[in-house]
């Protein structure tokens, strides 16, 4: 039987990557990893995760751009510089917190 790991980040929470210069917010969890093998097998297997950790979707960006990343929760680490997030998807997606942080908008019902 397989454990499965409470995740360490949630939605909202702004990250940075632990190696490459990159931070982002998370807008989706995946218990474990959840992805196709051909974007496994394109990691370095020297660098490969283990599948059965969290897996996060954020909204990403570095000095050049921004982009839509999918990063294991033992390469993310909190990102405290208070700085927002520029990608566009963000504000469409998310509400800013008052601490630095975002969340989900109150849910709209018709």
């Amino acid at each position: 039987m397989q454990k499965i790991r409470t995740a360490r980040f949630q939605i909202g929470d702004v990250v940075k990557h632990r190696v490459y210069p990159f931070r982002g917010v998370i807008f989706d969890v995946d218990p474990t990893f959840s992805n196709t093998d051909e974007w496994y097998e394109a990691i370095p297997e020297a660098m490969r995760p283990s599948k059965d950790q969290p897996f996060y979707h954020l909204y990403a960006e570095n000095a050049e751009s921004e982009y839509v990343a999918y990063v294991s929760e033992q390469n993310l680490e909190p990102d405290d510089s208070g700085m927002p997030i520029r990608h566009s998807e963000v504000e469409e997606t998310l509400v800013a917190t008052d601490d630095g942080g975002y969340r989900l908008p109150p849910a709209q019902f018709h």
